[in-house]
Parts: structure tokens; sequence; C-alpha cells
């Protein structure tokens, strides 16, 4: 097996991202220009050091727990290389944690990207010609697509932070023409006026959490309302936002939460009151707000302002970049 080379080093910027959209369930993903920071380097000198700043610095771990770094192991197992004697990783984070704006898929999606590039060549068994520093380091964004949501469980976050922009993704189910086993995604152009505002709490909400109080079955009724919306969805966002508000309904998973998250469902019973198109972001307690460039402004959080921290910030058309240092 064919070892990482030492003195190898990657700058790594990943975007934030918003799951679901409302009817969007697990499969619907959203970039968001909030980023994650990081510098990867490789070391004959044994050890890991780990160091970070910015969003959840007191609590991450900086040992081997560390998400970036667990995924850069399992990633280079993937590639079949041995992973470099020693490792540095510095991480400026900016992405909020435990928000609904995909932080662990932000991570995860960071240690497949580096893992690829710090092992350009190996894996081929030719140590390829290192980039000058500053240059883009070649990825495989289907592999880094695949890999991420299949660690994260699910690819709405994962695909829209690897490749930026709208995503919607799934996964082959074996049969007939639809096989495969790779996560499968469509990223699709979003309309040019389409803009975002999000609304982010001080409290946290733990993924499982959300997922645990979720109903096993749903009634015909609501699958039938979820599905015509996501596909409602998929055109407002692309061809026509005059349909956000309807194209936002959802059936399937934010009234089963509310109890986990009433004041961010209070939130968004007030902004939908108003006609905007507001939804819990991911598993929550954030709320995104799909608008338009020109309304974006006007969104504001009203007699509920004082309890969230209002954000704008855009969606990048591309997703995860890695440099050579």
């Amino acid at each position: 097996m064919s070892r990482v080379p030492a003195g190898r080093s990657v700058e790594v910027r990943v975007p934030a991202s918003s799951a679901n959209l409302g009817p969007g369930f697990d499969s619907i993903g959203l970039a968001l220009g909030l980023w994650d920071h990081y510098v990867v380097t490789t070391s004959d000198t044994p050890g890991l050091l780990i160091e970070v700043t910015g969003e959840g610095a007191v609590d991450v771990p900086t040992d081997e727990r560390h998400l970036v770094h667990a995924t850069m192991q399992h990633t280079w197992r993937i590639l079949g290389v041995e992973p470099p004697p020693g490792l540095r990783l510095v991480a400026a984070n900016g992405v909020p944690h435990g928000r609904g704006l995909g932080s662990s898929a932000t991570a995860i999606v960071a240690g497949v990207v580096a893992a690829q590039a710090l092992s350009l060549g190996v894996a081929e068994g030719s140590y390829a010609v290192w980039p000058a520093a500053g240059e883009a380091v070649p990825v495989d964004l289907g592999l880094a697509t695949d890999v991420s949501s299949r660690l994260e469980g699910h690819p709405d976050n994962a695909s829209a932070s690897v490749l930026g922009g709208l995503t919607v993704s799934w996964m082959p189910d074996g049969s007939g023409l639809d096989r495969g086993d790779r996560t499968v995604t469509a990223h699709i152009d979003l309309h040019p006026d389409v803009d975002v505002v999000v609304f982010v709490p001080e409290t946290q909400l733990a993924t499982r959490t959300a997922r645990a109080v979720l109903p096993e079955t749903v009634p015909l009724a609501a699958a039938a309302a979820g599905a015509g919306r996501a596909a409602l969805l998929v055109h407002a966002l692309t061809a026509d936002p005059s349909h956000l508000h309807a194209a936002t309904r959802d059936w399937l998973h934010q009234e089963a939460r509310r109890p986990s998250y009433p004041a961010t469902m209070e939130l968004v019973d007030l902004l939908r009151s108003q006609g905007r198109a507001a939804v819990v972001s991911g598993a929550g307690p954030s709320v995104l707000v799909l608008t338009t460039r020109e309304a974006a402004a006007a969104v504001q959080a009203g007699h509920l302002a004082s309890h969230w921290e209002r954000l704008s910030p855009s969606v990048p058309l591309h997703g995860a970049t890695v440099h050579a240092r």
C-alpha cells in the first residue's frame, strides 16, 4: 500500500447548506455562503495536531475524533492508500454548529476532498507532480458526494456543500435500469432572482434528536401533497420564484418536530402568514426564507427579532474547493 507523501499542504473551503427546503425531505439541498476553512498539512513526524477557531471551537474534539480527521482516515481506506505519519489540521469554522445549516456535512465534505487531494497520484502508484501554491488540486466530486452522503446518512446537505447551488439527490433502488451503488445528484441552475435570508437562534438542536420524533409512516394524502409541492419547489427555484410560498408547504416533517423547536415554528408561522416562503432549515432550529433579491431586505423577524440573528449569506454557485499551499 502506497503512503500519502509528507510535505503536502492543501487549503480547503466548504460552504454551509440548507436541506429539505420544506417538502424536499432528504433530497433537495441548497448551498449557503457561510464557509468553513481548513489547512491540512502532511508530515514525516508522527502525531496529530488540530487547531480550531470560530464556530464550535470550544466544543469540537481536537484529537482523532475530530470529524474532518476521522473522515480523512475513512477516505484513505476507501482509496487504498496509507495515511502519512503526521498530520496538522487548522480549522477556521464559519458554519454555526447544531443549527440546521449542515455543519457536520461541511466537515465531512472537507475531510473527503482533503484526503483525495493529499493522495493525488498515490493510489495509481505514481506520485503526480504536486501543483504550485495557489493552484487547484483535482478531486473526484462524484466520489466526494457519494462518500460524504453515506457518512452523513442522507445526501441533501452533502451534495450542496460539494457542488454548490441547488441540488437534488437520490440513491438508485437497484431495480430495472435504476441500478448502481453511488449517490446520484442533479446539479440544477438556480433562478438568478432567488435569494435567501437565514434566521439563526442561540439554541442548538442535534439532528438525531430532530429525526427521532418523525413518524415511521405518513398518510397517503400527505405523501401525495408533499410530492406535488416538491415538484413545484424545483420549478419555483429554477423558473418562477412567484410560486415559492406555495412550493415550500410541508406535510412530512416540520409539524412532527414542532414540539422540538416551538420558537422556530413560531417564526415560521409568522413569516408564512406574511406571505414569506419560510421553512425550517434542515433539522432546525434555524429558519430559512427563500425569496427574491428585490424582496430580501423586507424579510424581517418582526417582534421576534431579538431572539434571532439575521443573516444574508447568498447562494454560492460553486461548492468545495481545494488548492495547494
